[in-house]
């Protein structure tokens, strides 16, 4: 009896264990399903350290790369996504997703990036000017940087272009101890103003923000303004949307919750505006003025953004990913000036003074 019972309870252990496999199984297809490509670290591995909030951020990432080229490509099904994984000698690699020359987006690229190994002194010395006190061990500073990045140009200037980027930074300093922080936001450039659009895109926004405390949305709109600032046009680059950097508080698990309802709100932020203008005529003037915005957007992104001058300074980073930002075309003319009470001046007007579009 006692023989017979042991056996029933291997049995049961055995047979637990192939169902718990089966289960297994079924989730890594599942996820595989919801990815563009395998994950940099590997399905396995992110399953094994699921509790560890590095492969939880990184399953995010992955999961908000799928979301939204499955929901661009519905809206452009002549195009198709090329998926282009790439590694880093240095340590990770990445996902580059990007449609060109379709009928609704000119380009649309939607990157996942984890990556790892030192920090260059130059990225060391950018943190440090933004306040960082990082304390290096012999020159060394190991770090993890992972992140999800995307920038959309439609081919109809009555459909916006729209940016996001949700990341986690880790850097070990020579005690062991590590910093952490979050970073990112969603901002929309539109050719021209149209209001209900705005609202939407800001009540969404603001919706995200308020599920984890209702102060978040004006800090982070206010921070978004701010931050893509063409100083030397006196001009933002779009309507604004939310951004935020080196948030550590108030702990680790609050903040990643935060950044995946940001995630979250992405596709129904945006993809509503898209379908409601992929299809609205257009002159060969509103085509030209949507030319020369997106010369704006280009001066931005080389001259004042951070996140593009960290990817130049980390050593092995992959520049055709870090520069799939910019559009497929773009132009500047010498001393083009709109006329006055245009749609064209109406925007201009938006640019350099902020609205709040939610109250």
């Amino acid at each position: 009896g006692a023989l017979g019972g042991l056996w029933l309870g291997l049995w049961r252990r055995q047979e637990a264990a192939m169902a718990a496999s089966e289960e297994d199984d079924d989730e890594e297809e599942e996820l595989r399903r919801r990815f563009m490509a395998p994950p940099v670290s590997g399905l396995r591995e992110l399953r094994r350290r699921r509790r560890e909030l590095r492969s939880r951020m990184e399953l995010l990432i992955m999961e908000t790369q799928g979301e939204v080229c499955r929901a661009l490509a519905a809206l452009d099904p002549g195009a198709a996504f090329a998926v282009d994984t790439w590694e880093r000698k240095e340590g990770g690699g990445g996902i580059s997703c990007v449609l060109q020359d379709g009928e609704v987006f000119e380009k649309a690229g939607v990157n996942v990036s984890v990556v790892f190994g030192l920090l260059s002194e130059e990225a060391a010395r950018q943190m440090r000017s933004r306040g960082k006190s990082l304390k290096a061990k012999d020159g060394k500073l190991p770090f993890c940087a992972m992140g999800v990045s995307s920038v959309i140009h439609p081919k109809n200037p009555h459909v916006p272009t729209m940016h996001f980027n949700y990341r986690y930074f880790e850097i070990e300093e020579a005690d062991g101890t590590k910093q952490w922080w979050f970073g990112g936001g969603t901002d929309l450039t539109p050719t021209y103003l149209n209001e209900e659009d705005a609202v939407h895109f800001h009540k969404t926004l603001k919706e995200a923000c308020d599920k984890h405390d209702l102060k978040l949305y004006p800090k982070y709109k206010k921070w978004c303004d701010d931050y893509f600032y063409i100083k030397h046009r006196g001009e933002r680059r779009g309507i604004g949307g939310i951004f935020f950097d080196d948030v550590d508080s108030p702990s680790k698990e609050e903040v990643f919750q935060f950044v995946k309802s940001c995630a979250k709100a992405v596709v129904p932020c945006y993809i509503p505006i898209v379908k409601r203008h992929c299809h609205d005529s257009f002159t060969p003037e509103e085509k030209l003025w949507q030319q020369l915005r997106r010369g704006r957007y280009v001066e931005f992104n080389l001259v004042y953004d951070r996140g593009t001058k960290f990817g130049l300074l980390t050593p092995g980073s992959r520049i055709e990913s870090i520069l799939m930002s910019l559009p497929l075309t773009a132009r500047w003319e010498y001393m083009h000036t709109p006329p006055q009470s245009s749609k064209e001046a109406e925007i201009l007007e938006v640019l350099r003074n902020p609205k709040d579009w939610v109250h």
